[in-house]
């Protein structure tokens, strides 16, 4: 994001540049009745990108995006909407705070996509439906539902002006790929909202899907929906080709994936995957030569290696990082070290992250079973000090077994830090001579954390 001070340079650029050669986006627009005090930018399928405009007291913003072509999210409090970008366009945004699905209107150059995106998502979300009643319909309610909206975005997306043929043709294709996406999803939904937990949708109901390819680099880029069916297709094949060979899920997705002829959707889709696994894999080397070894994405290389770095000080084997003088629940002070000589299984929770109490009950079993074993369990919270009492509460209302600690800085611990920790709750094991056996443990429901213990003759 560029100072506002740029923005007298940037737009005398933009006057002697023509739309080709302008490589940045001017943002202006107001809001009346602002609460705010910013607009923030979003791009579907990258979470890692965030950018923000300020806004002034007076409701008026204006500011430069140096970002690529395409569909982006603005949100503003809980309003959001979806906006089109293209370097060139000089986009203005104006709507009451206090009605923002009646009153935003999108304006100046390159502005007609965003408003039809806008109407979409008003009318989709009138066709749809309250409180996801659609989900209860019947299969064949269901489906007809499905192709009444899918028509109507067609038709709405033909009869919008100033969109271009290229964009209209895309747009078409991502509609569909939203109706193949509800459909693949009717059978879980309606086992759950209509209350059917054995449910099977009729045979043949998703033949549809059978006409999708799942190579096409543009639908790719520009679709969502096909990017989700594209990685749950490869996920499926992935999964085929682990058993098969007896090898990594990871591994096989790279080595499914690395098979086709696109090498974006190649460095996109390992990259998105690999990202995720390094906070669970249990051998990082292998996974990680395997990546570097298909990617030709030297940005997602340079981001993977530092991950892998971080990543490897906990892996198996390693010294784990410790805990000292956390405050224990039944009195006193607690340190790792205080546990050495046993294997200690450590429950990472917080009471604001609710719990899963069905989980905390599977330590008191794991606690009952393997009372006089060799291992200790652990729960430690990372609850704001502020809420120091609220979980002396939880702890006792629920009669939570084991060793209950409370962190010293929270989410801010060294001890959540050095391991990585960004959300809970969050398993792991510690040897008896205090290394790591497991940064990322089985959940303990888990038959997989039993047969762990067994494999360590705990």
């Amino acid at each position: 994001m560029k100072k506002i001070w740029l923005l007298i340079a940037a737009v005398t650029i933009l006057s002697c540049k023509n739309e080709k050669e302008a490589d940045f986006t001017i943002i202006s627009g107001e809001i009346t009745n602002n609460r705010g005090s910013e607009i923030t930018f979003k791009k579907p399928n990258n979470t890692e990108f965030n950018e923000t405009i300020k806004v002034g007291r007076d409701g008026k913003f204006i500011d430069t995006l140096f970002i690529e072509s395409g569909n982006y999210t603005f949100q503003y409090g809980r309003n959001r909407a979806e906006i089109f970008v293209t370097p060139g366009n000089n986009v203005v945004i104006n709507f009451n705070s206090d009605d923002f699905d009646n009153s935003l209107i999108f304006s100046g150059k390159g502005s007609e996509i965003s408003n039809y995106l806008f109407a979409k998502q008003k009318k989709e979300k009138e066709l749809l439906g309250e409180n996801n009643e659609i989900y209860k319909l019947e299969e064949a309610a269901y489906t007809l539902k499905l192709k009444e909206i899918k028509t109507t975005l067609e038709k709405l997306v033909s009869g919008s002006k100033g969109i271009s043929d290229d964009f209209e043709a895309k747009e078409k294709r991502n509609i569909n790929y939203t109706y193949l996406i509800r459909l693949n999803n009717y059978q879980i939904f309606h086992s759950y909202y209509a209350q059917l937990p054995d449910f099977k949708t009729s045979e043949g109901f998703l033949k549809e899907l059978n006409a999708v390819t799942y190579d096409n680099e543009e639908d790719f880029l520009f679709s969502p929906d096909y990017r989700t069916l594209v990685t749950t297709h490869y996920r499926i094949k992935a999964a085929e080709l682990a058993r098969a060979e007896h090898i990594d899920n990871d591994i096989a997705f790279i080595k499914v994936v690395g098979a086709l002829q696109k090498p974006t959707m190649i460095n996109d889709l390992i990259y998105e995957r690999v990202k995720y696994a390094f906070t669970y894999s249990e051998d990082l080397e292998p996974l990680y030569k395997q990546f570097m070894a298909a990617s030709t994405n030297e940005a997602h290389k340079k981001e993977i290696t530092e991950s892998y770095n971080q990543f490897k000080t906990v892996a198996k084997g390693q010294p784990s990082p410790k805990f000292k003088d956390y405050e224990n629940y039944a009195g006193g002070k607690t340190s790792l070290d205080d546990l050495k000589g046993n294997y200690v299984f450590v429950n990472v929770w917080a009471t604001w992250s609710n719990p899963n109490p069905r989980e905390m009950n599977f330590i008191k079993e794991l606690e009952t079973t393997y009372k006089g074993k060799n291992i200790k369990f652990v729960s430690i919270s990372v609850d704001r000090e502020v809420d120091h009492d609220k979980w002396k509460q939880m702890v006792l209302k629920n009669k939570f077994a084991g060793i209950q600690l409370f962190s010293d800085k929270d989410m801010e611990s060294s001890f959540i830090k050095e391991f990585l920790i960004k959300t809970t709750p969050r398993y792991i094991l510690i040897d008896p001579s205090g290394k790591i056996v497991n940064a990322n443990a089985p959940r303990p429901s888990s038959s997989r954390l039993t047969r762990l213990f067994s494999e360590l003759n705990i």
